[in-house]
């Protein structure tokens, strides 16, 4: 078990919040760094765990298995110094302080005076650089490149220009933003390798650093080095809360924004479920349309059926109709041919028998007409025969006419009710193609703006960056 597994816990949740491998609590990422600073704690029993630690961690952890990572992280504690910086109240990381303004006063003294002026010391901004590596605060493409950055001639000019508090708010807020680009980071990486500082010079001022200890501590009462230790070690635990505030801070804020991002996501999704709804319940509709509208067409084409079988049905009656017609009037015209062929014969036998007689000749002539010598009476008979007989010819005639008259009238409307009857056939027929490609269509225009809603919740919830 480590002892500090409660800071531990606290502190892997404010890594790097907004990375994708580890803003998810209880995800891979924050496991694998979880069990790497626990291990470490025990396997360094002296330092522990200490804040920053989980920056470097997770740094390695970006490029390498857990196992491969811890094992870095000791070379790095161990073999390169850095646990150094823990130790004996942070000692060695007050010498890297000395160091790095001996550094300033030397290559930069326009900007050493001026932080003597306004009272910045290297502790106030350099701590958290020294003790993680530069991986709290500096994009990691950067951190990536580099272990060991320091001050350096392009921010010279504008801390030049600041007090007190605008230089240790350029520390914390606008170095690392400039940083961001990495045109800028590769020239600082330049700068930085065309400053050749050896280690002798490094190892003279360590002297002078502990020498001035040495007599600083000869000098000073004991009680009041204490008390200076003392508060030094309050204004380093207060810089620390200020900066576990800033990372809460940070913490908070991204997880708000991923919050308001995740509402917006979620309202989108609501809107588009009710639209999907909305979707679901026309196409309900326009499939019940369908139903309906295929209902009407079968009832129409029944219709049509039961109305052209009617059709035929008087075409077949009129038809029958028509041939006992014909029927009747070719064996009346029969009946009346042999009717007019015996009578004919008949008045021939008359005629014959006239003929024969002596006493009938002398009023009859050759034709079987009354001689012009009989009376007037008789004469007028024969006359009213004739014109009976005449009467009697146009009306047959013009019952011939009227018969097949009839019989043309009967043909022709049987003619224009089957026409009627294929008219209307037709027309339905039309009707029902029209509701047919309008059901089409509507379903069509449903589907196109369904595949259009798809694609857009899609295109919108797939992008998230780190």
């Amino acid at each position: 078990e480590s002892p500090q597994d409660s800071a531990i816990t606290r502190d892997i949740n404010r890594t790097f919040p907004a990375h994708d491998y580890f803003k998810d609590t209880g995800g891979d990422g924050q496991d694998s760094l979880y069990k790497i600073c626990k291990a470490y704690s025990v396997y360094d029993e002296e330092i522990g765990y200490c804040q920053g630690q989980s920056f470097l961690a997770a740094v390695l952890l970006l490029h390498m298995p857990e196992e491969q990572a811890f094992s870095v992280l000791v070379k790095i504690m161990f073999d390169y110094g850095l646990r150094e910086l823990f130790k004996q109240n942070f000692e060695d990381l007050h010498c890297k302080f000395y160091q790095l303004e001996r550094l300033m006063q030397e290559y930069i003294p326009d900007l050493y005076n001026h932080f003597l002026d306004i009272s910045l010391e290297a502790h106030m901004y350099a701590s958290q650089w020294f003790l993680t590596l530069f991986t709290a605060k500096f994009p990691l493409y950067m951190v990536f490149h580099i272990i060991d950055l320091l001050l350096c001639e392009t921010t010279k000019d504008d801390l030049l220009l600041t007090d007190f508090e605008g230089a240790l708010k350029f520390f914390r807020v606008q170095l690392p933003k400039r940083y961001r680009s990495e045109e800028n980071a590769k020239k600082l990486m330049e700068l930085a390798c065309n400053m050749k500082i050896s280690q002798k010079k490094l190892k003279k001022y360590e002297k002078e650093y502990h020498t001035m200890r040495e007599q600083q501590a000869q000098q000073e009462d004991p009680i009041e080095r204490f008390e200076r230790e003392n508060r030094r070690l309050q204004e380093a635990n207060m810089r620390l809360e200020q900066e576990n505030d800033d990372l809460a801070h940070e913490l908070v804020t991204s997880k708000i924004a991923l919050r308001k991002d995740l509402d917006n996501a979620e309202e989108k999704a609501d809107a588009l479920n009710k639209e999907l709804l909305m979707t679901k319940q026309k196409l309900i509709d326009a499939e019940e349309e369908k139903r309906r509208l295929e209902e009407e067409s079968a009832q129409l084409k029944e219709m049509c059926r039961r109305e052209l079988d009617k059709a035929e049905s008087e075409i077949k009656k009129n038809s029958s109709i028509i041939g006992d017609y014909k029927q009747i009037c070719s064996q009346l015209s029969e009946r009346l041919e042999k009717q007019q062929t015996a009578n004919r014969a008949e008045i021939e036998k008359i005629r014959q028998k006239v003929d024969d007689c002596e006493h009938c000749r002398e009023f009859f002539n050759k034709e079987g007409r009354v001689k012009v010598a009989s009376s007037a009476k008789d004469g007028s008979d024969d006359d009213t025969d004739e014109e009976k007989e005449t009467l009697k010819n146009q009306l047959r005639e013009m019952e011939l006419e009227l018969a097949q008259t009839k019989l043309q009238l009967v043909e022709a409307e049987c003619k224009i009710q089957l026409k009627k009857s294929f008219f209307c056939l037709q027309d339905l027929e039309h009707h029902l193609g029209l509701a047919l490609n309008e059901v089409q269509a509507a379903k069509k225009t449903w589907f196109n703006r369904t595949i259009s809603s798809i694609k857009t919740v899609t295109g919108v919830q797939g992008k998230e960056t780190c």
